[in-house]
């Protein structure tokens, strides 16, 4: 068994132009009916920097909230902590970037005032009966930086558990993962979940390498939607229904339902106005494997 966690209705659309709140809430809710357990729902930061996240408490308020999936939402600070909170989200993220030079152009700030920060943030979401998870971004490579040392990814990870972090996750933040680089930084340090782009065509190549070293949860996106707006060249997440054909005619299950991800998947193909990159949604329901 693999747990996918669907990222289209958030880190998909904020690399988009932005569309109306409705729209978001129709993408939102067909996720909701693919069968997948997770699901990323939005992110509560200031307009200004991502506005295509402006609405997100509309969004939320008016999405169809399935008892059987998991939602979360990501926080770029304390204010966004509250905001999330108060929403009654119970699974909270939140990114802190190996790279410093990334995190300043992400963040405003350096690495080591976002560690600071959430050491705060985590009593403050524990006290509200929920959960934080961190990602590390630019966990295997950095547009700016280039190259990132393991070690320094481990002494992150080391920080965030003593202070407390429930979840850790990776993220490639501009698909600069490859198997080797995947093996090399799983050989330091384990996360809980990983977070691949397929910009340079290894995604499912990085799936199955930590599928191999024992890593189950992943994110995805449908159609391949997303990418980081502050780091050149991260365009596409790999694709939720690439990693569930590829797996299910691996005999693993994901408890997804592929056609009706296929439909999703159309969907938001057609709210974003232009032609995504998966695969699987251009080749049509007659050469898919069930």
């Amino acid at each position: 068994m693999v747990s996918i966690r669907e990222v289209a209705p958030r880190d998909g659309l904020q690399n988009e132009d932005p569309i109306p709140a409705a729209a978001k809430v129709e993408l939102l809710d067909a996720l909701s009916r693919t069968g997948v357990r997770r699901i990323e729902a939005v992110s509560f930061v200031h307009p200004k920097a991502i506005p295509q996240m402006a609405d997100a408490d509309e969004v939320w308020a008016k999405a169809w909230h399935n008892p059987d999936v998991r939602y979360s939402a990501l926080i770029p600070n304390t204010r966004g902590a509250h905001r999330a909170l108060a929403a009654g989200f119970r699974e909270i993220e939140v990114v802190v970037s190996a790279s410093d030079t990334h995190n300043r152009r992400n963040l405003n700030r350096s690495t080591e005032d976002s560690l600071d920060d959430i050491a705060q943030l985590i009593p403050l979401v524990h006290e509200a009966g929920a959960t934080l998870e961190v990602i590390v971004a630019t966990s295997f490579g950095c547009p700016f930086e280039g190259d990132i040392d393991p070690d320094r990814v481990a002494g992150i990870v080391a920080r965030v558990r003593a202070d407390g972090a429930d979840r850790i996750a990776f993220g490639d933040t501009t698909g600069m993962a490859t198997p080797r680089r995947v093996r090399d930084l799983l050989s330091a340090v384990r996360p809980d979940l990983l977070h691949f782009h397929d910009t340079r065509g290894t995604g499912l190549a990085n799936i199955l390498t930590a599928l191999d070293l024992g890593i189950t949860e992943f994110d995805a996106s449908a159609g391949g939607l997303g990418g980081c707006p502050y780091a050149p060249g991260a365009s596409g997440n790999v694709a939720t229904e690439e990693v569930v054909h590829m797996l299910h005619d691996m005999g693993i299950d994901t408890g997804i339902d592929l056609d009706s991800l296929l439909e999703a998947a159309a969907l938001a193909e057609r709210l974003v106005g232009r032609t995504l990159s998966s695969g699987v949604l251009r080749a049509g329901p007659r050469t898919r494997l069930v």
